[in-house]
C-alpha cells in the first residue's frame, strides 16, 4: 500500500492526465502519427453515420468507460474528414471552373472557415448550452467535454459534406442549377436531406449522454427545416445555386 503522501502524488498525477488540457495535447500530438492511428475504425464510424447513426455513439459510450472520456483519442476520423473535404472541395471547384487559383482560394475559405471556425463555433455553442440548461444535476463532476461536442460537430458534418458537397457535384450543371422545378426540387431536397441528417446527429449525441435532460428539443429545428423548404420550392429559392454563386464571390 502506498504512504499517504505518496498516494496523493500519484491521485495528482492521474487527474493530471485526464485534464481537458492533457486530452488535448495527446491528442494533437498525435494528429501527424499516422502509423497509430486506426483508419479502418474511422471508415467504419463514416459509413454507419450514413447508415446507422446509433451505432457510432454506442462506441463513445465503450470509450467513456475504458478511457474515462467521452471525446474521440484518435485524430484518424479528423485526418480522413479533411481529405473528404479537401477533395470534394476540388471537384466543386472544376464543376464550377474557378481555375487553379480561384479552387486554392475556395480550399482555403472551405477548410478554415467553413469547417474548422464553424465547427468551433457551433461545438463552443453546443458545449455551452448542454452544460448550461441541460445538465440533470449541475456537478462539477459531471459535464459535457469541450472535445465531445466537437466530435458530435465532425459526426453530423459528414453526412452533410457527402450529401451537398459529392452527391450533388453529378447533378449541378446539368439539373439542379437550371432554371426548371424538377432542378431546384432536387437541389432543394438534398439541402433538406443534409440539414435533417446534421440535427438528428446532434440530437443522437447529446441524448446518448445520461446525465442530460430535454435533448429531445434538439429536434425542434425539423419543423422550421421544413416549412422553408416548403417555402422555398414555392418562391423558387434555389440553394445551389446560391451557394455556388457564393463560392464564385469569395473567391473573386
Amino acid at each position: 500500500m502506498l504512504p499517504t503522501n505518496g498516494r496523493t502524488s500519484f491521485l495528482m498525477r492521474d487527474a493530471a492526465r485526464h485534464t481537458a488540457g492533457a486530452k488535448r495535447s495527446k491528442y494533437l500530438r498525435r494528429i501527424f502519427q499516422f502509423k497509430q492511428m486506426d483508419f479502418e475504425f474511422a471508415s467504419w464510424q463514416m459509413l454507419y453515420l450514413l447508415m446507422a447513426p446509433q451505432k457510432v455513439y454506442r462506441n463513445f459510450h465503450y470509450r467513456k468507460q475504458t478511457k474515462d472520456q467521452w471525446a474521440r483519442d484518435d485524430p484518424a476520423f479528423l485526418v480522413m474528414l479533411s481529405i473528404w473535404l479537401c477533395v470534394s472541395t476540388i471537384g466543386f471547384g472544376f464543376v464550377l471552373d474557378l481555375g487553379l487559383l480561384g479552387i486554392l482560394k475556395l480550399l482555403l475559405w472551405v477548410v478554415f472557415i467553413d469547417c474548422i471556425g464553424v465547427g468551433l463555433f457551433i461545438a463552443t455553442f453546443m458545449w455551452f448550452v448542454s452544460n448550461r440548461y441541460l445538465l440533470k444535476q449541475p456537478m462539477r463532476e459531471v459535464d459535457v467535454e469541450w472535445g465531445y461536442a466537437f466530435d458530435v460537430h465532425l459526426n453530423a458534418f459528414f453526412p452533410l459534406l457527402i450529401i451537398l458537397h459529392c452527391v450533388q457535384l453529378f447533378f449541378i450543371n446539368h439539373v439542379i442549377i437550371l432554371d426548371w422545378f424538377f432542378g431546384r426540387f432536387l437541389g432543394n431536397t438534398l439541402w433538406l436531406l443534409a440539414l435533417s441528417y446534421y440535427i438528428y446527429i446532434t440530437f443522437l449525441g447529446y441524448s446518448a449522454l445520461s446525465f442530460l435532460k430535454n435533448t429531445v428539443i434538439l429536434l425542434y429545428p425539423f419543423t422550421l427545416l421544413f416549412l422553408f423548404y416548403i417555402l422555398s420550392l414555392v418562391l423558387n429559392w434555389n440553394f445551389t445555386k446560391g451557394l455556388c454563386w457564393f463560392y464564385k464571390f469569395r473567391v473573386e
